[in-house]
């Protein structure tokens, strides 16, 4: 029994290697962009497209590693996953044009589409059924772990790139640390394209391609003795019963009985993504370069959003089971409407003004424009003061420079930006993250499941893609502090559905959670 708990530790471990790479690969651009906007002149746009790109390509990994996965295997195309991991970080650490650079990380994106589904897919059919849902918890824990480290590692490489070291000036970093930010990815895919090489294809899929002696040897390394063959039944006839509910039409989903399930799964789906988590994970330097403090310490403070990521991922499973599901979504979700009304309130207050003492402390690039006509004026918003100096210095030198400027005009309290945005992260690591997806798995009925999640997780992705894709526009268009007060409205519209609406599901049973919900 030791053993059989032991292996199943190693296959979830190597398998949520994946999702360890899908936290990376979707935070790693946070450190990138302050690069690549002056590098290729992007605009607010192409800079959406660059850090979204990803996401847009995900949602096609998604829909096929699926199928792909059950006519080839999971074991197989996740070493597919593993290779177009490795290719993508090459690729985008060599891109020489911001075409080559979005098609890289959009193969990436085909990647993590596809872990993201097959990941926590494979260590549930490798799983006891005991230990099913800590086995699955890896995969996640690991997602925020790559987050983490994602930003760890933009912040070493920024550092390093600024000091004198010989070695960074030979390797011309200055310039090239959004290449090595990137290209460092190799080294987690590599060890995860390797490591899926020691790891036995999924009884389940081997049982549905009728090689059931091959699936008992598996099961023999990682069941009970004594429950070996009623796995296999147990298999055998969920796989009967997948069949009959694949001849179910996707119109099903759209029948009255069904509205308010669905309905009550969109409103978390799309709740989860537009209170703004990936404007924030993504862009965590540049909003807090936005508060005034510098660029090595907004990277200094990105790393304090992976670590709370972590920590408070860590309670929410403790707690999900305890607590229920409809609780932590309440508390989270006023967490989310209180640490957004903070970040918009700490960019209210803001006020900004250059004198000649902060002139000389810019950049030598744009030291030489005459600033004679916003000099010891006094700006009461971000926008304004972004429309006087981009008619000083034109608006991609503005742009270019953004944070540099903004460090010395700025006049907040930087302190609540933070603040605000580390108590955000904490309430979506207790609340939206990991409660979503159990609740798709409680809400709708067994003979639609399938297609439902499907359904909800792709309105999911694609709120989660233009998120990513229009924040650079919002901040350069609407301002700081009504960016921040949206994401906080649409907190507060997602919190009043969730307390009219959701029911709780801890501790009862999927058939009564059924009758309750299916109106017939």
């Amino acid at each position: 029994m030791a053993n059989s708990n032991r292996t199943t530790i190693f296959l979830a471990l190597v398998v949520s290697l994946g999702g360890f790479l899908f936290g990376f690969d979707a935070s790693v651009i946070s450190g990138v962009v302050r690069y690549i906007v002056p590098l290729f002149e992007l605009s607010d746009l192409e800079q959406g497209l660059a850090v979204s790109a990803p996401s847009f390509f995900a949602i096609l990994g998604m829909i096929l590693s699926g199928p792909l996965s059950d006519r080839w295997g999971r074991k197989k195309i996740l070493i597919y996953v593993a290779f177009f991991y490795t290719f993508s970080a090459v690729g985008s650490a060599l891109a020489g044009s911001f075409l080559v650079l979005v098609i890289a990380r959009g193969i990436g994106g085909l990647a993590f589409g596809a872990a993201l589904i097959l990941a926590p897919m494979y260590i549930a059919e490798v799983s006891p059924a005991a230990k099913r849902g800590q086995m699955v918890s890896i995969n996640q824990l690991n997602i925020v772990l790559g987050f983490s480290a994602a930003y760890f590692c933009n912040y070493y490489i920024f550092d390093f790139a600024e000091s004198a070291h010989s070695l960074a000036v030979s390797l011309n970093l200055k310039e090239d640390a959004w290449r090595w930010m990137l290209g460092i990815e190799v080294v987690p895919a590599l060890l995860f394209w390797g490591m899926l090489f020691l790891i036995p294809k999924s009884p389940r899929w081997l049982i549905m391609k009728g090689r059931e002696d091959d699936a008992r040897l598996i099961l023999q390394k990682i069941t009970p003795a004594n429950e070996i063959e009623e796995e296999i039944e147990q298999v055998k006839k969920s796989i009967e019963d997948s069949k009959e509910s694949n001849g179910i039409r996707f119109k099903e989903l759209f029948k009255p009985a069904m509205r308010l399930v669905l309905f009550l799964g969109l409103i978390v789906g799309i709740a989860q993504q537009i209170t703004g988590v990936n404007a924030i994970y993504f862009y965590a330097p540049t909003i807090f370069e936005a508060s005034g403090i510098g660029a090595n310490a907004a990277f200094a403070q990105a790393i304090w959003v992976g670590i709370v990521n972590v920590v408070f991922t860590l309670v929410a499973m403790a707690l999900i089971d305890r607590l229920g599901r409809k609780p932590l979504l309440v508390a989270g979700l006023i967490g989310v409407v209180i640490s957004m009304s903070l970040s918009a309130y700490g960019f209210y207050q803001a006020s900004y003004q250059l004198d000649e003492q902060s002139i000389t402390n810019l950049p030598e690039e744009v030291q030489s424009f005459d600033f004679t006509s916003v000099l010891g004026i006094q700006y009461q918003d971000d926008l304004e003061f972004k429309e006087a100096l981009e008619s000083v210095i034109g608006k991609q030198n503005f742009k270019n420079h953004q944070g540099a400027i903004t460090k010395e005009a700025a006049v907040l309290n930087p302190k609540i930006i933070l603040i605000g945005i580390l108590g955000f992260v904490a309430s979506f690591a207790i609340s939206l993250g990991p409660v979503m997806w159990v609740l798709f798995s409680e809400l709708f009925p067994n003979m639609i499941r399938g297609v439902a999640i499907s359904f909800v997780g792709f309105m999911n992705a694609i709120v989660s893609t233009l998120v990513q894709f229009i924040f650079p526009w919002e901040l350069s268009n609407l301002g700081n502090t009504l960016t921040f007060l949206i994401y906080a409205v649409f907190a507060v519209v997602s919190l009043l559905l969730v307390i009219r609406l959701l029911p709780e599901t801890k501790g009862r049973s999927l058939e009564e959670l059924e009758k309750e919900l299916i109106k017939q």
